[in-house]
């Protein structure tokens, strides 16, 4: 599995932003994680498709879209025509989950799926075949800078060993709680794509909190007989 690490801007510093974004490209993060929030979905408001284009033009990572919004579907055009290359959706946020997964496959970017902590993976199973990524929150969303919820290793686990017997193509991506602590379980469990907001941008020096994740990440192996 090829591990990466999505630096989250909703703990970057706004007020230098592009400065922030350019620290984490420059110590190697491989993706640019974007929390869109609507105060519905998730109890918090953040950014929508304007700063999303902005960011486009200060990075040349990808972007890794993350919609914590109701009605999806309403504004997936917009983030895409901002400069989405990963667009996710939560399995909670849709009614007609294939619909709207093959609906963002037509826009030609990737198709991510998001499940809640507390959300079993029976509510993606059948629908994991037309995802590219899965993304289990390993904290409830809304909020940068919660603490890990244990259990969720376990969904991990058995996500991993889902995909593989299914032989789906989609990745595993975790948000939450991310940091050098708990990046081991995670890794371990299966997860291939990290997304860390805090322990990233409030450390002392973003850049050597990247490169040190990584370190992390690529000392540790997926065990599959883990938890």
């Amino acid at each position: 599995m090829t591990i990466r690490i999505a630096p989250s801007i909703l703990s970057a510093n706004f007020a230098a932003l592009g400065e922030d974004i350019r620290k984490v490209e420059e110590a190697g993060a491989h993706l640019l994680h974007v929390d869109v929030m609507d105060g519905h979905f998730v109890p918090n408001i953040t950014i929508g498709p304007p700063v999303v284009k902005s960011i486009r033009k200060a990075t040349n990572l990808a972007l890794d879209v993350h919609l914590m919004i109701s009605d999806p579907d309403r504004y997936v055009p917009a983030f895409v025509d901002a400069g989405a290359m990963t667009l996710t959706v939560h399995a909670e946020a849709t009614v007609h989950l294939d619909r709207t997964l093959n609906f963002i496959r037509s826009q030609n970017v990737g198709v991510g799926v998001s499940l809640n902590p507390a959300t079993p993976l029976t509510a993606v199973e059948h629908a994991l075949g037309l995802a590219d990524m899965l993304l289990i929150m390993t904290v409830n969303p809304g909020f940068g800078g919660q603490k890990f919820i244990p259990y969720t290793v376990e969904k991990i686990r058995h996500a991993r060993r889902l995909i593989e017997e299914r032989n789906y193509g989609c990745i595993i991506e975790v948000d939450g709680g991310i940091d050098a602590n708990t990046l081991p379980d995670v890794v371990k469990a299966g997860a291939e794509v990290f997304v860390a907001g805090s322990a990233i941008f409030h450390a002392p020096d973003p850049a050597r909190k990247v490169k040190e994740l990584l370190e992390i990440a690529a000392s540790v192996r997926y065990d599959r007989g883990y938890v």
